[in-house]
C-alpha cells in the first residue's frame, strides 16, 4: 500500500506536474480585485464540495484541485476504493443503489456526482441533496448522442437511442442521457452536465490513450490505424478537473461537450508527439480501414482512440467543444499529458503493460504486421 503523497505523485499531482501550477487561464488571470501575484489565484469563495465517488480515476484530481482552491471536501462512496488517500477529508460511507442515510440532514454548496449511471439512483441522490445544495454537476459523457455522424455536433444534438422508447433505452450512453434528464428534472437551472470525451492522463487505467503512450515508447514497428490525418480527440483529466471546479466556483449552469484538444489533432500527430515525448526509435506502419475489418481488427478495442472517420462514425472524433470553450475550459499541451502519462506508467509494474486493457498483444501486432506486408506478395 503506498501513502497519499506517493499515490499523488503517480497521477501527476505533485512536482512537476502539480495541478496547482494551473493551465487554465482561470488559475493564473488576475483576480477580481486587480491582483497579479506570481501563484494561484484563490477561488471566488470557499465552497462546501460533496463529491459522490472521489477515489477513482478523476476523483482524486478533483479532491486535490478543490482543497487547492481552499474548499471544503466531503466524500461519500462504499469506502472500498483507495481508503487512503486524502485522510484529512472527510468520509461518509453508504450506496446509492438504497443506502443515503450518511447524507440525510447535511448542506453543502455544490455536488459533484462522478458515480451517477442508474436514473433511478440519480433521481433520488438528486432529491435527496437538492434542497441543500445550490450547484449540482453530473458527470456525463459524450456517449449519451443518438447520431454520431454528425460532425462538431454540440450540446443540442438527440440523446438517446434513435427509434428506441426511452423506456427501452439501455447501455451505458443512453442511461446516462436517461441520468441527465432525471437530474434536469428535480434540479432545474440548478444543474450543471459535463459530458467529456475520452478522459486521459496520469493515474487512467482504461488504457485506452494509455495504450499508445506504452506502444510507442517501446519503440520498433507500430501497427498505426487508418491514415494520419484521421481526427482524434480526448480531454486531459487535469484539464477537465480544472473545468468542472471553474464552472460551479462561478455558479454556470447549462451542459458542455468537454473534449480536446483545442485545435483538430489527427491521429498522426498524435503518435508523432508520443514519439518524440519517449525519444523512442517507433517506425508507424499504417494499415488500412478494410485490412483491419477482414481481420477481425476492432475500432476503438483493438485500436484504442480511433474510429473510422467516415459514415456512421464520422463524428465520434470531432464533436464540438466551442461552448465548453467560451465557459472557460483550456487545455494544457499535448507534451504535457504524454509526458506525465508515460512518467506515471513507468511507476508502474512492468508486466502491468503485457495484457493491457484496451490494444492488442505484441504477438498479435506481429502477426498483423506480417500480413500486411505479405498482402501483395
Amino acid at each position: 500500500m503506498i501513502d497519499r503523497r506517493s499515490f499523488l505523485e503517480r497521477l501527476g499531482l505533485t512536482g512537476g506536474a502539480l495541478v496547482l501550477a494551473g493551465s487554465a487561464e482561470w488559475a493564473c488571470a488576475p483576480s477580481e480585485e486587480g491582483d497579479r501575484g506570481t501563484g494561484q489565484v484563490a477561488a471566488p469563495a470557499p465552497l462546501r464540495v460533496l463529491i459522490l465517488g472521489g477515489t477513482g480515476f478523476i476523483g482524486p484530481h478533483q479532491v486535490e484541485y478543490a482543497l487547492s482552491r481552499g474548499h471544503t471536501v466531503t466524500l461519500f462512496n462504499r469506502g472500498r476504493t483507495n481508503t487512503h488517500l486524502f485522510p484529512g477529508v472527510e468520509r461518509l460511507v453508504g450506496d446509492r443503489n438504497g443506502d443515503l442515510a450518511a447524507l440525510e440532514g447535511r448542506e453543502w454548496d455544490v455536488v459533484l456526482d462522478n458515480s451517477g449511471y442508474e436514473p433511478e439512483q440519480v433521481r433520488a441522490t438528486a432529491e435527496l441533496l437538492a434542497p441543500n445544495s445550490r450547484r449540482y454537476l453530473f458527470v456525463s459523457t459524450q456517449s449519451v448522442y443518438s447520431d454520431r455522424s454528425i460532425i462538431d455536433q454540440d450540446e443540442r444534438g438527440a440523446v438517446g437511442m434513435r427509434g428506441v422508447p426511452s423506456e427501452e433505452w439501455d447501455g451505458y450512453g443512453p442511461l446516462k442521457a436517461l441520468s441527465e434528464a432525471q437530474a434536469r428534472e428535480v434540479l432545474g437551472d440548478r444543474l450543471t452536465v459535463v459530458r467529456p470525451a475520452v478522459i486521459v492522463g496520469p493515474g487512467d487505467r482504461s488504457d485506452r490513450f494509455t495504450y499508445w503512450v506504452v506502444r510507442v515508447d517501446r519503440g520498433g514497428e507500430v501497427m498505426a490505424p487508418g491514415d494520419p490525418a484521421d481526427p482524434v480527440q480526448f480531454i486531459d483529466v487535469r484539464d477537465v478537473t480544472e473545468f468542472m471546479l471553474h464552472l460551479v466556483e462561478r455558479d454556470v449552469a447549462g451542459t458542455f461537450n468537454a473534449t480536446g484538444p483545442a485545435d483538430p489533432l489527427g491521429f498522426g500527430e498524435m503518435l508523432g508527439t508520443m514519439k518524440r515525448v519517449s525519444g523512442s526509435d517507433a517506425d508507424f506502419t499504417w494499415v488500412a480501414r478494410t485490412f483491419m475489418e477482414e481481420q477481425g481488427v476492432r475500432a476503438f478495442a483493438d485500436m484504442p482512440m480511433w474510429q473510422n472517420p467516415t459514415g456512421r462514425t464520422a463524428g465520434f472524433m470531432r464533436m464540438s467543444a466551442e461552448a465548453a470553450k467560451a465557459a472557460g475550459l483550456v487545455y494544457r499541451p499535448l507534451e504535457q499529458t504524454v509526458a506525465d502519462t508515460l512518467a506515471w506508467c513507468r511507476t508502474e509494474p512492468p508486466e502491468r503493460w503485457e495484457q493491457m486493457r484496451a490494444g492488442i498483444t505484441a504477438e498479435r501486432e506481429a502477426e498483423l504486421l506480417r500480413a500486411w506486408h505479405g498482402r501483395m506478395v
